[in-house]
C-alpha cells in the first residue's frame, strides 16, 4: 500500500511517501480501506515533535472514513462504511495517512451516506470535538452567550453553526479584519478582532461578560478569556492554535474569577455516540449544516497540505481524499 510516513520530527518535508505492507489484522481490530481523512493541527504538532511518547517513523492521522476490508469479529460486514477516530491512531500505532489501516473495534463507528468521501472525511474528529466541547464540557443552553476564541478554524466555524442551532448568541474572534465578513456569513452575531486581549472590548458589548467561552487558541489567550466570563461562567480550552502547551505563570485564585470554571476537552471516541454521528451526517446531507471545507488534497500532496496547514491560511477543514 501507499503510505505517508513521518520519518522524524521537523518541517513538513520529513513526511515521505513510501510503499508499506498492508497491516496484518489481529483479534479485536478491523482493517479499513481508507477513502478520506481530515487533517488536524494536533498532527502538525506531532510532526513538529511536540507530542510526548510518539516514536518515529510513524504513519500519522487521527481520523478517517472508509470501508471495512476485514473484521475477524464479524461485527461489521465487508464494505460497510465506517469512521475511526483517535484512540491512539497516528500516535500509539500507525494511523490514517495511508491506503489501509487497522484500528481497535472500540473506535469504529458505522454509518450510511451517499455524501462524497471528501465531505465525509471532514466530519468525524471535527464533529466529535465540537459536540463534546459545547454539550459536555461547556454545557451550553438555549439563550446563553458564547465566545469562540479562534473562530476561523474549522472547529471554530462548526462550533458557531452548532451553537446557533442550539439557540445561543455567538461572538467569534479572528486576528484578520478581512475574515470578519466570513464569520458573519457563518452565523456569528458579533466578530471581534483578536490582538490577544479582547476582554475590555467584549465587556463593552456584554458588560457582565458571557456565559461560556470556547478557547481554541490556547494558553496564549487563556487568562484573557477567563476575564470574559460572567458569574458562574465556564471557559473550556479545547484547542492550541497558539502553538504553546504550558502556561508558565498561573494563579488559580486570581486568574480564575470567583465562581468561574475552567475546564478542558480532550475527547476520544467514547465521547462520540454512534447515533449522533449518523444524525450529524444526515443533517449535512439535508443541508441543515454546512461544512467549511477549504481544500481537498491527494495523499501524494501530503507535504503540500502540511505546509498549507502550517501557514494558517485555511478558512476551514483540510481533507485528503484517496
Amino acid at each position: 500500500m501507499k503510505a505517508a510516513v513521518t520519518l522524524q520530527s521537523g518541517s513538513p518535508e520529513v513526511i515521505e511517501i513510501q510503499k508499506r505492507a498492508i497491516p496484518e489484522i489481529k483479534e479485536g481490530w478491523v482493517l479499513i480501506k481508507i477513502k478520506a481523512f481530515g487533517l488536524n493541527r494536533s498532527e502538525l504538532f506531532t510532526r513538529q515533535g511536540h507530542s510526548p511518547n510518539v516514536v518515529f517513523p510513524r504513519i500519522q492521522g487521527i481520523e478517517c472514513v472508509g470501508t471495512i476490508e476485514e473484521d475477524p469479529s464479524g461485527t461489521y460486514r465487508i464494505s460497510q462504511k465506517v469512521a475511526a477516530i483517535m484512540g491512539g491512531m497516528g500516535r500509539v500505532f500507525d494511523g490514517s495517512y495511508a491506503e489501509y489501516t487497522i484500528v481497535p473495534l472500540q473506535i469504529v463507528f458505522p454509518f450510511e451516506s451517499n455524501l462524497p468521501w471528501s465531505t465525509l472525511g471532514a466530519i468525524p474528529e471535527m464533529f466529535q470535538t465540537v459536540s463534546g466541547s459545547l454539550t459536555q464540557a461547556l454545557e451550553v443552553r438555549n439563550g446563553e452567550t458564547l465566545l469562540i476564541r479562534g473562530g476561523t478554524s474549522s472547529i471554530g466555524m462548526l462550533s458557531c453553526q452548532l451553537a446557533k442551532h442550539l439557540g445561543l448568541t455567538v461572538i467569534s474572534t479572528t486576528r484578520n479584519e478581512s475574515k470578519k465578513k466570513f464569520l458573519i456569513e457563518n452565523g456569528a452575531d458579533y466578530v471581534l478582532i483578536d490582538n490577544g486581549t479582547i476582554s475590555v472590548e467584549l465587556k463593552e458589548l456584554f458588560p457582565e461578560g458571557v456565559n461560556k467561552v470556547l478557547e481554541l487558541i490556547g494558553i496564549k489567550t487563556l487568562k484573557d478569556s477567563l476575564k470574559c466570563i460572567k458569574r458562574r461562567g465556564i471557559v473550556c480550552m479545547t484547542g492550541i492554535l497558539g502553538g504553546e502547551w504550558t502556561l508558565k505563570e498561573f494563579t488559580p485564585m486570581g486568574d480564575i474569577p470567583s465562581l468561574g470554571r475552567l475546564t478542558v476537552y480532550m475527547g476520544d471516541a467514547v465521547n462520540l455516540k454512534k447515533d449522533l454521528l449518523q444524525d450529524f451526517i444526515d443533517a449535512v446531507a439535508d443541508g441543515e449544516i454546512t461544512l467549511n471545507i477549504d481544500k481537498v488534497f491527494s495523499l501524494d500532496q501530503i507535504v503540500e497540505a502540511h505546509v498549507y496547514m502550517e501557514s494558517n491560511s485555511a478558512k476551514g477543514k483540510l481533507v485528503v481524499e484517496l
